[in-house]
């Protein structure tokens, strides 16, 4: 039963990580990683409950902490990295019709790994997809610079290009403008529409609503973390000013 009362962001975080150990409760700025996605879903207008979806007891307190509800530790074997996001979300939406006797319209699907956002785009997020009955999810992409079309792939030692039915001879080397806007997914806003995930197991579905997403940077090295520590400086970040105001 979907109680379509309430939109309810999720945070995955588990405690696993090859790259950075214990990456999403790392500090960045002075604040834990995973701090920086639940106080931008806080500052969201259309988010009325924040909850973290974690098989770590650590990051649990954390998340705690910076005001998020951690109602549940996810099993072991949905917090793997090769687990696909499916099972962690399906798990949240067994919890709340247990628990709750229904679940959220849609879940706000908040990564981690993309710390740096203006809470107003959530909301525009949300208020898009609301608006739209045919959309069986959203996702956010920003656009790149280098089309897929000026790419190469290689065969037998020699640079093939990537789109052989292109008609236009050796098109990759026309200038950018001759080729469409291209957008590669990030973790800056998903939305999930449950009740498509619940009925088929599937996350995005046919029609993937669009958001442009500013690219803000991903974190998956320490070096990223350095960077992202030089743009928060920079810029005039709501959340950043709220965490340093607030904890």
């Amino acid at each position: 039963m979907n109680s379509n009362k309430n939109i309810v962001a999720i945070i995955p975080a588990r405690g696993g990580s090859k790259g950075v150990p214990k990456k999403n409760i790392h500090l960045l700025g002075g604040f834990p990683l995973v701090a920086y996605s639940i106080v931008a879903a806080q500052l969201a207008k259309s988010v009325e409950r924040v909850i973290v979806s974690t098989d770590s007891e650590e990051i649990a307190e954390v998340a705690k902490k910076f005001g998020a509800e951690v109602p549940f530790l996810r099993p072991s074997e949905f917090a793997s990295d090769k687990s696909p996001d499916a099972h962690y979300l399906l798990h949240a939406l067994e919890w709340f019709e247990k628990n709750e006797g229904g679940y959220p319209s849609h879940f706000v699907n908040l990564r981690p790994t993309t710390p740096l956002r203006d809470p107003k785009h959530i909301d525009e997020a949300v208020e898009l997809i609301k608006n739209n009955k045919e959309a069986t999810s959203m996702r956010s992409g920003h656009e790149i610079r280098e089309s897929p079309y000026k790419l190469f792939g290689m065969k037998d030692g020699f640079f093939v290009g990537l789109f052989p039915s292109d008609p236009r001879p050796e098109y990759y080397d026309l200038p950018r403008q001759s080729f469409p806007p291209v957008y590669q997914p990030d973790g800056y806003v998903d939305v999930i529409v449950t009740e498509w995930i619940k009925n088929n197991e599937s996350i995005h579905g046919p029609r993937i609503l669009a958001y442009a997403s500013p690219d803000t940077g991903e974190v998956d090295r320490l070096e990223d973390f350095k960077f992202i520590e030089y743009t928060l400086e920079k810029e005039p970040w709501e959340i950043y000013k709220y965490l340093k105001e607030n904890f």
